[in-house]
């Protein structure tokens, strides 16, 4: 799952810096992710896992690391 994250976030995340030399808990807004391409991650995201993200999950702590989003996808993928 990390590496499909990881591949959604090099298309759609426009970071300055490389995705692979992240850890799991570093801060993507710090990285150079932006609301904007906050958006595109997650429609990424719903296309990579075929999920969709509930209202309750919108938030910016959502997507602000690789472990919070697994953590949100991991969730979706059990209910």
């Amino acid at each position: 799952m990390e590496e499909r994250i990881r591949e959604v976030l090099v298309q759609h995340g426009r970071l300055g810096v490389d995705v692979a030399a992240l850890g799991d808990q570093a801060d993507l807004y710090e990285a150079g992710l932006t609301s904007h391409s906050s958006v595109n991650v997650m429609l990424g995201l719903e296309d990579a896992f075929d999920v969709e993200f509930p209202e309750r999950l919108l938030r910016k702590s959502t997507f602000s690391s690789v472990n919070s989003i697994r953590l949100a996808l991991s969730e979706l993928s059990s209910s």
